[in-house]
């Protein structure tokens, strides 16, 4: 791992934890305590962390904070993009299938548009998903245990992990924070795409969605490559020679027609 890629992490580790511990990132990342002591003297150079005896606190007045949006405001941003792209992912669902859900905003348009008295097996780390799809009776709901993420509504952590290991589903829908040519589908959270790994582990077919702002942004860690994809979802505002690569991979690419219309 590049230099750069370490103190990104630990950086992103501190926005989650608000502290870090030398002992848990020397084991995290296999490198020496005066490597990580070297990382934590540049980020409290740059105003982000507190150096302490055992590790870091985060600054939490820095203005290099970013701000995560709850999932009910991301719901908000191109609404109308996602409740296409959510709309064409639940068509490919079919009456008494066994589905997973990943928690987010373009997934939870997937979880409002599935198939209306379809006697589905829902299984989803997310609340609010699970909340929308119980509008259902006929679908049987399954929310995973684990620590809950608030901005995303979401149980994270071994608990959820070892759950996903007695599943198997029909389709696996998944939400990406990013999308590269060279990393695959990618998440900000390293929590969460733990979560989305054993989601395609549990898959028989993995669908990934996502809007036209996700295209050639990286995430902190893959969680899902090209190879391990079967469908990817968007819509027509997405990039097409972009898209064109990605189906080279042998991903097949729906696009959902947006033509016309603006978002915000």
């Amino acid at each position: 791992m590049m230099v750069a890629e370490r103190r990104k992490l630990i950086k992103d580790l501190l926005f989650k934890n608000k502290s870090v511990k030398v002992s848990d990132l020397v084991e995290l990342l296999n490198v020496s305590e005066e490597t990580i002591r070297r990382d934590l003297v540049q980020l409290e150079k740059a105003g982000i962390a507190e150096k302490n005896y055992g590790g870091a606190i985060l600054i939490e007045d820095s203005p290099y904070i970013p701000v995560i949006l709850p999932v009910d405001e991301r719901k908000l941003q191109y609404s109308r993009e996602k409740e296409v792209i959510g709309r064409a992912a639940a068509s490919l669902v079919k009456e008494g299938q066994i589905i997973i859900l990943d928690a987010g905003s373009t997934t939870w348009f997937v979880g409002q548009h599935l198939p209306a008295n379809g006697n589905l097996t829902v299984i989803t780390n997310a609340i609010n998903i699970a909340e929308e799809c119980s509008k259902d009776e006929t679908a049987s709901i399954y929310l995973l245990g684990g620590k809950l993420r608030r901005n995303s509504m979401s149980l994270v952590g071994p608990q959820a992990e070892t759950e996903l290991k007695k599943y198997s589903a029909d389709f696996v829908f998944l939400g990406t924070s990013g999308i590269s040519l060279r990393q695959g589908f990618t998440s900000s959270d390293l929590y969460e795409a733990e979560i989305k790994r054993g989601m395609v582990s549990a898959g028989q077919k993995i669908v990934v969605v996502a809007d036209h702002t996700k295209l050639e942004k990286a995430g902190l860690t893959t969680f899902c490559d090209f190879e391990e994809t079967d469908i990817f979802i968007t819509s027509d505002l997405t990039d097409k020679k972009i898209l064109k690569e990605i189906e080279d991979t042998g991903v097949e690419v729906i696009v959902a027609p947006l033509s016309g219309e603006s978002f915000n």
